[in-house]
């Protein structure tokens, strides 16, 4: 599969609406996590964050949410962030309007958030237009991929993407799912562990 590890400029130029980093002027970084919740891996990222006080945001299927209300409850308590990633996982550019933002708007009954995240960053400009002026969500982007979704990749490989490529104002995303929690086990601890000894605060957006 095809993608970068750092966002390409064009793309923002194309989203400008969009929100891809943070200001730089810190030095905090902002890690996010999508498609969970899940009970074990997004009890891991959990346990992991307290362990080093940091702070994240969750952008959650509405699906999941309904599954393991627990775990999603858990999430907010423990003093992160959560954002709308669609009911079922939906890509806006295979997915017909009406259909698409159906499902943003029913996810929306389950996760108290204006923040959203399009799965696989991908949604059209007239399903963003009304996702923005119609819903009054915030689109949240990134500019750091893991890879921890990708199968075809190390757990080493998808630490390393993170390792040598971060930098202060990053919004990082990483996955609360099965598929990617491999790498997710080995990269985070290790990407935290970065965070800490450079003296950086790995904040929620």
């Amino acid at each position: 599969m095809f993608y970068t590890v750092r966002t390409p400029f064009f793309f923002k130029l194309l989203y400008p609406s969009c929100t891809w980093e943070m200001p730089c002027k810190s030095n905090r970084v902002y890690l996010s996590f999508d498609d969970g919740p899940h009970p074990e891996v997004t009890g891991f990222v959990l346990d992991l964050l307290n362990a080093y006080e940091a702070r994240a945001s969750f952008f959650c299927i509405g699906e999941n949410v309904v599954r393991y209300p627990e775990t999603y409850n858990r999430i907010i308590s423990e003093g992160h962030i959560v954002g709308n990633h669609t009911q079922h996982h939906k890509n806006g550019w295979k997915t017909g309007n009406r259909e698409y933002l159906d499902d943003v708007r029913e996810a929306q009954q389950h996760i108290d958030s204006k923040l959203f995240r399009p799965p696989y960053g991908r949604v059209s400009f007239s399903q963003l237009r009304v996702i923005q002026q119609a819903m009054q969500l915030k689109p949240i982007m990134w500019s750091l991929v893991s890879g921890d979704f990708d199968t075809a990749i190390s757990p080493e490989a998808c630490a390393r993407n993170v390792l040598d490529n971060m930098r202060p104002g990053d919004i990082i995303v990483f996955h609360d799912s099965e598929k990617a929690s491999e790498r997710l086990k080995h990269a985070l601890p290790l990407v935290l562990e970065k965070i800490k000894t450079r003296g950086w605060i790995a904040e929620k957006l």
